[in-house]
């Protein structure tokens, strides 16, 4: 028979969140992981707070709901919170009962501001890096490296004249955003800055597109499960990638043998070839003969393992490919170096979630 389209307006419920969810929902097992992680941090959220006053939003349910803004691709906290208001699956996931009141919009931010200027994002990656070795996921012998453009939160027009005098704008525009002509106008980084974000530099990775303001976003990954094992945020320059890779190896590196990093052709240099062996590392990077001959001679890619790091590298692209479609990194929704660089590591940590959720069993 037909059934009735009838709302009785009941105020109670008698099911909780926990048993509305799905016993076999993706999300169960990354909370599982993800409260792994938070309980060994706990220690340091207890420093970052005054033991008198008003208490503020818990840093646990704070990251969790940042992480589940990432997972689904949520725009921006505004738009977050209202999904929090009345989404049971995220209620469930960040910790709020039924009737818990949302944070505002504007709270959430300020509250998020804390754990930047404690650099959490780093400490929660490395505890999640540490449950990845736990779970024998990580290689520590072979790994690759790359950078991609993020592009900055700030338009073209607001990259000026460090000295203060005006473009060349349309004389027929009058108004608060005038009309500019750029037309045979030399701009660079030694000349301008952004006003709006004074960190991002103009730059442009490939010949014949247009320059735009942006970061690069340098990760280190293993071979074995693909997993990220470093994330730096760097400058835009021509020599941002090398340079920030030097620096992340030398971290991650081995001490007790020597370690192997691919990576595509440009970093095929014979200044970054050089600083590789110099920190005891294996050059496995793609060769790049074109009009000059390639730093990678037959000593390296003789051994069977070269070719194996040039299957394996690519795989690396899968992790840039998450960051922007997924995790918002196409275009950065923050401004400075250090937001910019704090959401790319949390990133970076959220991904690893997802991988580790695949590849692992994990008792929820």
């Amino acid at each position: 028979m037909r059934g009735e389209d009838q709302s009785t307006g009941k105020m109670f419920s008698y099911v909780s969140a926990e048993r509305r969810i799905p016993a076999d929902h993706p999300l169960r097992p990354m909370r599982t992981l993800v409260d792994e992680a938070l309980k060994e941090l706990s220690s340091r959220f207890d420093r970052m707070y005054a033991q008198v006053g008003r208490p503020s939003i818990a840093p646990e349910k704070l990251l969790r709901a940042l992480l589940i803004q990432i997972l689904y691709t949520v725009r921006s906290e505004r738009l977050l919170m209202e999904q929090l208001d009345y989404n049971l699956l995220f209620r469930w996931f960040v910790g709020l009962e039924m009737d818990d009141t949302v944070w505002d919009a504007t709270t959430f931010s300020k509250n998020r501001e804390r754990l930047l200027e404690a650099d959490i994002a780093q400490a929660f990656f490395e505890s999640v890096i540490d449950q990845a070795k736990k779970r024998g996921l990580l290689s520590d012998e072979h790994f690759t490296v790359d950078g991609t453009q993020i592009a900055a939160w700030a338009g073209q027009k607001s990259f000026k004249r460090k000295d203060g005098k005006p473009d060349s704008t349309s004389s027929s525009s009058q108004s608060r955003n005038p009309t500019v002509d750029f037309h045979g106008e030399k701009r660079s980084n030694e000349t301008h800055q952004s006003t709006t974000d004074p960190d991002a530099k103009q730059y442009t990775k490939a010949k014949g597109e247009a320059p735009k303001l942006c970061y690069i976003g340098n990760v280190v990954t293993e071979n074995r499960s693909g997993l990220v094992v470093s994330a730096l945020l760097a400058q835009a320059t021509g020599t941002a990638e090398r340079d920030a890779a030097i620096d992340q190896l030398g971290k991650v590196r081995h001490r007790k043998h020597r370690i192997t990093v691919g990576g595509d052709k440009a970093f095929d240099t014979r200044g970054f070839v050089a600083a590789l062996r110099e920190i005891d590392v294996t050059p496995h990077v793609a060769q790049n003969t074109t009009n000059r001959s390639s730093a990678i001679d037959s000593r390296t890619t003789r051994h069977p393992g070269y070719e194996v790091s040039q299957r394996k590298r690519k795989r690396i692209e899968e992790v840039f490919g998450w960051m922007k479609t997924v995790g918002l990194l196409r275009k950065t929704r923050h401004r400075g170096r250090q937001r910019v660089g704090w959401m790319l590591t949390f990133t970076a940590a959220v991904y690893n979630l997802v991988r580790m959720r695949n590849l692992a069993p994990v008792v929820t």
